[in-house]
């Protein structure tokens, strides 16, 4: 089967079905697994190039709307009758159900099944340690810094933060995303911050960037708010890859509670779920 995707998570998803080697073609943002370095990019995922997509005569094509302005992508797919399937999960169990669909269009649900198994075990038994926590951190994710965005309490954040041991600073805004202030974040006192800045690169970002903001004072020294960088590519993509930043983010804010966090044994067992 000849297969495009058109935004990073969706590429994500076929990776943990084994279909990494029937992919022709990604968007730009694709950066995992290393296996699609040399494939044709086919731009941005908001601005896709249609008729180089065109060009390859996919079977499928995996488009998204996680991101607004993506509609336009599934549109010119639309209007072209290119064959494609759209995700837009907002929870870890959408993205089990996005599985175990793609699994069934591309005759690997014995993998979809076994990667689905695998979220939920690693779901129940953070599930088990963090409701057992008394002492829940208040972690502020800063998806962009001017304006300020930050997830809402519909987006898989939410769910993350919790089975980490925390929660979502602004889980009382009925949003997938929330525009709100600096000083809106330092009133609902934050013990953890976590930088995800969507679309910038971890070592890019600088967290002088927030210790300059007036109210960083008060939180470092009266609330002892800890600032940390995240990855994107762990917490802003709804793949199964954000089960990996929930582990890290545990180990991050509650070590003595959860396992420590190990990168290379994640990415290890990742290959296994792989082989039926």
């Amino acid at each position: 089967m000849r297969i495009i995707s058109i935004c990073p998570s969706n590429t994500e998803l076929l990776h943990y079905l084994g279909l990494t080697s029937q992919l022709i073609g990604v968007d730009d943002f694709s950066d995992w697994p290393k296996d699609i370095e040399k494939l044709p990019r086919l731009g941005p995922d908001l601005s896709i190039d249609m008729n180089k997509l065109q060009s390859l005569e996919p079977d499928l094509v995996l488009a998204s709307l996680s991101v607004p302005g993506m509609e336009k992508n599934i549109e010119e797919l639309e209007r072209r009758r290119i064959p494609h399937v759209i995700y837009n999960p907002q929870s870890l169990t959408d993205i089990q159900k996005d599985l175990l669909d793609l699994g069934k269009r591309t005759n690997k649900m014995a993998e979809a099944k076994k990667a689905t198994e695998w979220m939920k075990d690693e779901i129940n038994q953070y599930e088990k340690i963090s409701n057992s926590i008394k002492n829940r951190k208040k972690v502020y994710f800063e998806w962009w810094p001017k304006p300020i965005f930050t997830p809402g309490k519909v987006n898989w954040l939410t769910e993350i933060a919790y089975l980490a041991g925390g929660e979502n600073l602004f889980q009382d805004v009925e949003l997938a995303s929330v525009q709100t202030t600096w000083e809106d974040v330092v009133r609902r006192k934050p013990d953890i911050i976590g930088m995800v800045w969507v679309g910038v690169k971890t070592d890019k970002m600088q967290i002088s960037h927030i210790q300059k903001r007036e109210g960083w004072d008060h939180l470092e020294t009266d609330l002892r708010t800890e600032i940390f960088k995240l990855e994107e590519s762990l917490f802003c993509r709804p793949s199964p890859r954000l089960i990996i930043g929930m582990k890290r983010l545990a180990a991050l804010i509650h070590p003595n509670d959860f396992p420590v966090f190990l990168p290379e044994e994640e990415e290890s067992y990742i290959k296994k779920l792989q082989v039926t």
